[in-house]
């Protein structure tokens, strides 16, 4: 017995609109961009370096307290320090995201004319 193929289905299409009436042209949703313009790797550096500096700020005590806990010691801070080092590590793990990041290229945007 042989079978016999169908044809592919296409979609219906509609009919064109009635002449003089206008149909309105759906266009995908912009989303403003929240980096205007693009970076050269120098310019990214400096907002890294703003970032950083924020979040240091954000957690000076714990990285206060590391440091005290690591003064005069050589290899053994790391086992020494560990939990002084967790807290340090888990205060700037709470900083790490996206809207700090923006915040960060907001300032070095705000500071770039003082810069020229």
């Amino acid at each position: 017995m042989a079978t016999v193929s169908q044809p592919p289905q296409t979609p219906p299409t509609q009919p064109p609109p009635p002449p003089g009436t206008t149909v309105p042209q759906t266009s995908p949703q912009l989303v403003p961009s929240r980096q205007p313009l693009p970076l050269s790797a120098s310019q990214e550096g400096q907002v890294r370096e703003i970032y950083h500096k924020r979040v240091r700020n954000k957690c000076a005590e714990e990285v206060r307290l590391f440091a005290a806990c690591a003064t005069n010691r050589t290899f053994t801070a790391p086992f020494y320090c560990r939990a002084e080092r967790r807290q340090m590590n888990a205060c700037m793990l709470q900083y790490a995201n996206q809207a700090e990041q923006d915040a960060a290229r907001e300032e070095w945007f705000a500071t770039r004319d003082l810069r020229r």
